[in-house]
């Protein structure tokens, strides 16, 4: 895989993915939102436990294979392998920054 050079906070959020939901939950805003599978989840307390629950239902490693800067936002497309329907996948994960951390994740296929 080619170095993809991905802003700091979304180089955190995706080494955060693997070391459990409170630094997941870290990488955001305070009013930070992440949309997975048709779902919001607004501040801290919420992405954790939207962390905390995919881990259970889910084991699965995130390699990101393309970054593509669009204004304000990042698109990170990644390929998910894991112990879920239709393993291994592509998403795309949308980035909004803000101060250094990330704003807004929306996750889709």
């Amino acid at each position: 895989m080619k170095d993809l050079n991905l802003p700091e906070p979304i180089a955190a959020y995706f080494h955060a993915d693997s070391q459990g939901a409170a630094a997941v939950a870290r990488c955001f805003t305070r009013d930070g939102v992440v949309l997975d599978e048709g779902h919001t989840h607004a501040g801290p307390a919420a992405i954790e436990a939207w962390k905390i629950d995919a881990s259970a239902r889910y084991s699965y490693t995130v390699t990101p294979r393309a970054l593509e800067q669009q204004g304000r936002s990042y698109l990170v497309t990644s390929t998910v392998a894991g112990n879920f329907p239709g393993s291994p996948l592509d998403l795309r994960y949308a980035f909004t920054l803000e101060r250094g951390k990330i704003a807004r994740l929306e996750i889709a296929a």
